[in-house]
């Protein structure tokens, strides 16, 4: 389905970021992992190249305009051409309004929203010359509701929403597609470690009535990168159980 695409993954090296990028490959894509954690990249690039696919790992934080210009360079460099950007690299410093510092304020939105910021603009110079190119921002459920101890977490994710129907809007004529996706709450190692309590108060939110998976994520992110979606652009795509409607 993605045979030969060239498709950049931020926040890969764990969780959603690692199944998504295993999920491309899976389908033929070239994969472009990113990552601070350079030793978890190379486990996953490892095990791509294991299962016959084609990956490179670039360390890099996405926050740093310079890393963020790195990245798109190298996947240039390696592969010749950028036809999928996941924007999945994301933070949490949670705590309550009053509490919270500048700095965790600062961290959070820095990572999670200017770090999208970054890595599209160097992406859509290579995409809109080739005219053609799909950006899939990953958001959240809480961007669109709210959650009381995580303002930056949700403001950082509200922007990225913005953002998602902003650039899709400046580079529709270029052939370029930027949807959003937000993930309702998905099993992960965070939720591996919560109380049965905890987790059926969750699970008693989500008229599905089971917490989603990161396959299920994976899915949504290989729809929006293939043909099939392609008369879809600066669109937000609930994965969350039906939680928010």
């Amino acid at each position: 389905m993605l045979s030969d695409k060239v498709a950049i993954v931020t926040g890969a090296s764990r969780g959603i970021g690692r199944l998504i990028a295993m999920s491309l490959a899976g389908q033929g894509a070239k994969i472009v992992a990113s990552a601070r954690n350079a030793e978890a990249l190379e486990t996953l690039t490892a095990e791509i190249a294991s299962q016959g696919g084609e990956a490179v790992a670039v360390v890099g934080d996405v926050a740093v305009e310079a890393d963020a210009n790195n990245l798109i360079k190298q996947a240039v460099a390696t592969y010749g051409r950028v036809d999928i950007l996941i924007n999945n690299a994301g933070i949490t410093r949670d705590g309550l309004l009053l509490r919270m510092k500048d700095a965790d304020w600062d961290a959070v939105l820095d990572t999670n929203l200017k770090g999208a910021f970054h890595c599209i603009r160097a992406a859509v110079k290579v995409m809109s010359k080739q005219r053609s190119g799909r950006i899939i921002n990953i958001s959240s459920v809480v961007g669109e509701m709210g959650n009381a101890g995580q303002a930056n977490y949700c403001a950082s994710k509200a922007g990225l929403l913005g953002l998602t129907k902003s650039v899709a809007r400046e580079f529709a004529r270029r052939n370029v597609t930027v949807n959003a996706i937000t993930p309702g709450f998905i099993v992960t190692d965070m939720t591996e470690d919560m109380t049965d309590n905890a987790r059926e108060t969750m699970t008693e939110q989500i008229p599905l009535g089971r917490l989603g998976e990161a396959e299920d994520v994976a899915n949504a992110v290989l729809f929006l990168a293939s043909d099939q979606s392609a008369y879809i652009t600066g669109q937000v795509l609930g994965v969350n159980g039906g939680m928010y409607m």
